[in-house]
Order: structure tokens, then C-alpha cells, then sequence
């Protein structure tokens, strides 16, 4: 009688792989949460044991550390605006470009709002920002909820405390920029303005309204995005 093959198992996921994985189910719960999201929690929402949390990250702190950068990552939101069409109409391109900015800019005041409502401070508190440099005692915008799209605060520090890397403020604004520009290359040669310096006012106009200075109402993305291409007069 011959002897089975011996069964081989399955590569094990990489411990990138592993950690993004983690974050990924993580994220919702960190949203609704904050700091008081426990690692039995996320564990469950991942669907494995809460020891493979702790082979992946140092501590809880950690985990919550690499949150914070997966929301303010703008890949997602980059890959949305290249892939809207450009030949449907200019207001239609705005409109949608517009939806995807407002949904990264929610998700980062989410994750960041929640993180700062339940008592933590941004990677621990060990890379504040003092006010000789910029900074101030109070939390920082980013972590009230204002947060712009595709930038990370001023006042964001340049590494977490496990040494991940931040997304890069300046890489970020200009990739959306570089995104928001090409929405308008179809039109170029009946713009007032050129596609960059129309894309930087359509980002400045996003954020204002984002925040809401003068209280009120939010304007609706039609109406933002059809003053802005058509102007206040009839």
C-alpha cells in the first residue's frame, strides 16, 4: 500500500501582508471607538486569534499607530479620481471628484476625531509638537475632525512611535493636485485659467467647505461644483 504524498501547507501571509490585513478590520471599529477599541475586538473582526494581533505589533498602541497612517494614506482616493471618466461632462467629473474627497476627508476626522475624543494623543505623545515650533498645547486640527483631503496636518509629526513612515504631506497635495488637474484637461483650451491653478482653487473650495467657517448648513456638492464651473450669474 503507498503512502500518501505528504501534504504541504499553504505559505504562511507575510508579516506586511499580516499587519495591513489587521489594520484593514481594525479601521471600523477604531472609528467607532477610539482608544477604548479593545485588541479582542479587532481580533474578532479579522476572524483569528488575538495573539496573532500581538505577533504583528508591539502593543495595541502600535496597531493603533499604523490606523492612523492608513487613514490618512490618499492611495485609495487617487486610485478613485484616475479612474473617473473624462468624457462625461466637466460639472459631472467634479461632482464625483468632489464625493471622493469628502468621503477621505470624513474617514481621516473619523479615525483621528475618535482617537482624540477617547484620550489619546497622536503617537503617544511622544512626538509633540512644541509651540516654538508651530504647535500648541491644544489638539491639533487633524484631530478635531478638520483634516484636509489628501494632507496631513501641519502640526502631524514625521514618524510614529514604532517608526512607520508617514504619508508624505507635500507627496500627498501634490498627487491629489496632479489628479484634480487632469479632470480638467479635456477642457484646456477653453479654460480661463490653467488645469493646475483651477484644480488648486477646486481644493481650497473643497476644504472651506469641509469646515464650514460660517456655521450653517453644508452646501451640497451640486451646488459648489455648478457655481464653480458656471459662476454666480445667470
Amino acid at each position: 500500500m503507498e503512502n500518501p504524498p505528504a501534504r504541504r501547507r499553504a505559505p504562511g501571509m507575510s508579516l506586511e501582508r499580516r499587519r495591513h490585513m489587521i489594520v484593514l478590520a481594525a479601521l471600523p471599529l477604531v472609528a467607532e471607538y477610539g482608544a477604548a477599541v479593545t485588541t479582542s475586538q479587532i481580533a474578532r473582526a479579522a476572524g483569528i486569534g488575538e495573539a496573532t494581533i500581538f505577533r504583528a505589533f508591539a502593543d495595541k498602541d502600535e496597531l493603533l499607530d499604523a490606523c492612523v497612517v492608513e487613514a490618512l494614506r490618499p492611495d485609495h482616493a487617487l486610485e478613485q479620481l484616475a479612474a473617473i471618466p473624462l468624457d462625461q461632462p466637466l460639472a459631472a467629473r467634479l461632482t464625483e471628484a468632489a464625493d471622493i474627497l469628502q468621503a477621505h476627508t470624513a474617514r481621516i476626522g473619523t479615525v483621528l476625531g475618535a482617537l482624540h475624543a477617547s484620550g489619546r494623543r497622536r503617537s503617544r505623545d511622544r512626538h509633540a509638537v512644541p509651540p516654538s515650533a508651530g504647535g500648541t498645547a491644544e489638539a491639533p486640527a487633524a484631530d478635531r475632525g478638520e483634516a484636509s483631503a489628501g494632507r496631513v496636518d501641519e502640526a502631524s509629526p514625521p514618524d510614529q512611535a514604532d517608526g512607520t513612515r508617514l504619508p508624505d504631506r507635500e507627496a500627498s497635495s501634490r498627487q491629489t493636485l496632479e489628479a484634480v488637474a487632469e479632470l480638467f484637461e479635456p477642457e484646456r483650451d477653453s479654460l480661463r485659467l490653467p488645469p493646475e491653478r483651477l484644480a488648486t482653487i477646486f481644493l481650497h473650495l473643497m476644504l472651506s467647505s469641509a469646515r464650514r467657517p460660517l456655521g450653517g448648513p453644508q452646501i451640497s456638492t451640486d451646488d459648489l461644483v455648478d457655481v464653480f464651473v458656471h459662476g454666480a450669474l445667470t
